[in-house]
């Protein structure tokens, strides 16, 4: 049935005297629609979310078959369509009244409420920029946030759409901007990850885009609400597809903003609970736009100030080496010093490893791109900085490396190696020292033996440990002086195993690559210096080596693989016997012929000069080839190996 309208003598009359909340209960109560609809003028005077006691008399009072009819009528959904001078006094008047009830938790919660968030974003669809949009985001925000039905109502009635379409226009900083912002967390805290994620990509990359802006714009507590946020999104193990739609929106409005934004918390005074939050954020933008956002445009359209590029790398490298240095202190407190009075708190630790591990990933991720800035002299235009910046940075990154390695130092102290924290600290000083090899030399050459003993918690032996430290070994075994500190160190040995164990734990020939090949050419480095050093090659490891490496190349046919493999083998065979391999109780006659096959297939490639393809592959071929050679190592103890010489000259 269509509302009446209200005739000039169901109102009020104007005299003096206000009306009391009796008469406006009277009218409520009134036989037709024209006394209920003047009653209803007055309703909000009296909806103070204080009073709910008043509000809940009212709300009953009004009834809410009469606020529904009166919101479809202001829709033009009435029995009669409605009168389209009066429509939207109806249609303001019905969300205005039904936000101020909503206002209520209780009533808030009711089916009667919950079933009017579809007719709600109706209305927003068809009134964005109307007077009264700020009620009906209040009344979609007190309702999901009252039941959890309304959130569901929210998301399948076409919430996402609505919020993607209306948050890029909505004024910065608004109270309508708050509640979608809001709105969003909602859905985000009680919905299903896979559906929130999976389903609506593109709609939540706009929502990003638009929060990222007022993140950036907008200097008061609606900025940390943006910052909170935006880490919350991005955090979830389902935001692949989300990485994917912000990769591919047109222009970089968005990282932009988010540069923008956290360099104004990690410059400025605030909590350091924020500037936390802040790093976490950068940390999650880089996953997504690569290590080059670190360097970039700070400049805000109708700003006149601006940042120069290289202001926000600057300051992630000094937020995250404070907050190293800070967590580092906290955690070694924890393990060395709290222990001895009280319980450590267990969920304080890991909390700290997880935040820790925010700011060791930053760092590297700054070693990455210092690196490729040291490869290349310009990486794109917005990349350049200058050699004093460079240099700032190289310092930073000196400091930080120094604080670990005192970590780590005390942690030895303490006999302690078994931990994710030592493991994500041998890590850092590895992908470090891999690019400046010289830095903090005297500590690593003092840790480097402890280093390689750290196991993750889950390891039950050092491997991640000396994976990590590869690239930096491999660096150090191409100078001989460094290799004698390698061999005290028990360093080449440690390699060894860790090479046997990629082999052996990939027998189906998919092993890591890129990880082989520096353990190899650590190990072929360090052998080919072998009588500098005066290392003794009989050593049982090596001998497992020799096992490991014949079998790497049984499924393997690329050249680049045999020789690396057969060149270690070779030097290794120039300081034994076949007799003395037979010796060992782990090694026996079939290993012997896996081997010989081996440099048979080996001095085949080096008598038909066969290069791959690839050319990656061939460099590192040449340079094998060029650095050992294979027939002078093989006449120089074939006579030693008579079974091995009967199979390779067969």
């Amino acid at each position: 049935m269509e509302i009446e309208e209200a005739s000039t003598s169901s109102r009020p009359s104007s005299s003096s005297s206000l009306p009391s909340l009796e008469d406006c209960m009277k009218l409520l109560k009134g036989e037709n629609d024209s006394q209920r609809l003047a009653g209803l003028l007055l309703v909000t005077k009296f909806c103070d979310k204080d009073n709910q006691q008043t509000v809940h008399k009212v709300y009953d009072a009004v009834g809410p078959s009469f606020l529904h009819r009166l919101l479809l009528t202001g829709m033009g959904k009435g029995d009669g369509g409605g009168d389209n001078a009066n429509r939207e006094a109806y249609l303001q008047l019905a969300v205005t009244v039904l936000a101020a009830f909503a206002r209520v938790p209780e009533i808030a919660a009711s089916e009667e409420m919950v079933s009017k968030v579809p007719l709600f974003l109706e209305v927003m669809s068809n009134v964005s920029s109307s007077p009264f949009i700020d009620e009906c985001y209040e009344f979609l925000f007190l309702v999901s946030s009252a039941h959890e039905e309304g959130v569901v109502a929210l998301y399948e009635s076409g919430g996402m759409n609505i919020l993607a379409s209306q948050m890029p226009t909505l004024p910065e900083g608004s109270h309508t901007m708050e509640l979608a912002m809001k709105l969003i967390q909602l859905m985000i805290s009680k919905l299903p990850a896979e559906k929130f994620y999976v389903e609506h990509p593109s709609e939540l990359s706009k929502m990003v885009a638009a929060i990222a802006k007022q993140f950036a714009v907008l200097h008061n507590a609606l900025k940390f609400e943006a910052l909170h946020l935006l880490s919350a999104i991005l955090s979830s193990n389902y935001s692949g597809f989300l990485n994917v739609a912000l990769q591919s929106m047109a222009g970089d409005d968005w990282s932009t903003n988010m540069r923008i934004g956290i360099v104004a918390v990690l410059q400025n005074r605030v909590a350091p609970a924020e500037k936390l939050q802040a790093l976490v954020l950068a940390e999650h933008v880089i996953s997504i736009d690569g290590e080059g956002w670190l360097i970039g445009p700070m400049n805000l359209p109708n700003v006149k100030d601006s940042f120069p590029a290289d202001r926000c790398i600057l300051l992630v490298l000094e937020s995250s080496r404070v907050e190293i240095a800070v967590l580092l202190n906290e955690l070694a407190y924890l393990k060395y010093e709290a222990s001895k009075n009280s319980s450590s708190d267990a969920e304080t630790f890991v909390a700290k490893q997880r935040n820790l591990g925010v700011a060791f990933s930053l760092v590297e991720k700054i070693i990455k791109l210092i690196s490729k800035l040291g490869d290349s002299e310009e990486l794109n235009s917005n990349s350049i900085i200058s050699e004093t910046t460079f240099m700032k940075i190289i310092s930073g990154l000196n400091e930080t490396v120094g604080v670990v390695l005192d970590y780590l130092q005390d942690a030895k102290e303490h006999r302690q190696k078994k931990g994710d924290d030592l493991l994500a600290s041998v890590r850092i000083v590895g992908n470090y020292l891999a690019e400046a090899p010289h830095a903090c030399n005297e500590k690593v050459k003092e840790l480097l033996s402890y280093m390689l003993s750290v196991e993750g918690e889950d390891e039950h032996r050092p491997f991640h440990s000396i994976c990590f430290l590869l690239p930096m070994l491999c660096q150090m075994t191409m100078r001989t002086e460094e290799c004698k500190d390698i061999a005290s160190s028990g360093a080449l040995r440690a390699v060894a195993g860790c090479l046997i164990c990629l082999i052996e734990s990939n027998s189906n020939g998919d092993e890591d690559g890129g990880t082989v090949f520096l353990a190899c050419d650590t190990i072929l480095n360090f052998l080919l210096k072998r009588e500098q050093i005066c290392f003794p090659l009989d050593d049982p490891s090596f001998i497992k080596l020799l096992q490991a490496l014949s079998h790497l190349t049984e499924k393997k046919n690329d050249p680049s693989s045999i020789m690396m493999a057969s060149s270690i083998c070779a030097l290794i065979l120039g300081s034994t016997s076949e007799e003395a391999l037979l010796c060992h109780p782990d090694f026996d006659i079939d290993s012997l012929i896996s081997l010989s096959q081996l440099v048979k297939k080996s001095l085949a490639i080096c008598s038909q000069g066969g290069m791959s393809d690839d050319a990656s592959t061939e460099a590192d071929l040449c340079e094998i080839v060029t650095s050992v050679n294979l027939n002078a190592e093989y006449s120089s103890w074939a006579d030693r190996f008579p079974r091995m010489k009967e199979v390779i000259e067969r």
